[in-house]
């Protein structure tokens, strides 16, 4: 129960506070906070599947849908002139291929919001879960993320 309690403290935290303090209008900003929430739900969650914290549904539930809130909208915080700026990792690949990277956001949507229906009831089902939403992450970060 108390790893439940720390991981679910740490999304909340996690997801609310830089979406608070940034700047309304800068979407380097917005899509950092939303990674950041992203890797607070990926912590949480892989300590699950690592067997380093007890799964229970509540807390896969969140993490899945943390994923999938941001997932959401990302794709919409890549308009033209915010290539560079704001520690930026996005990848100049972006803008070059930007069907491929709609694309890619729009599965990781549609398998984060599989996962939210399913994450819940039971740990096999959250780590399938959690497990296809993570290797949407690994394939955008491998193409369209600069990592400084």
């Amino acid at each position: 129960m108390k790893s439940t309690i720390l991981a679910l403290s740490a999304l909340a935290l996690t997801a609310a506070i830089p979406m608070q303090t940034q700047a309304a209008d800068d979407p380097i900003l917005t899509r950092q906070a939303l990674m950041k929430s992203v890797g607070a739900a990926t912590k949480a969650s892989g300590a699950i599947v690592k067997g380093e914290a007890d799964y229970d549904p509540v807390t896969g539930d969140l993490a899945m849908r943390v994923m999938h809130s941001a997932a959401a909208g990302f794709s919409h915080f890549f308009p033209e002139g915010s290539e560079t700026g704001n520690k930026t990792e996005a990848s100049p690949e972006i803008w070059k291929d930007m069907a491929g990277f709609l694309a890619a956001a729009k599965k990781f949507e549609a398998d984060a919001a599989a996962a939210v229906e399913i994450a819940g009831k039971g740990e096999d089902q959250f780590k399938e879960a959690f497990l296809s939403v993570v290797a949407n992450c690994k394939s955008c970060h491998e193409k369209y993320r600069v990592k400084k």
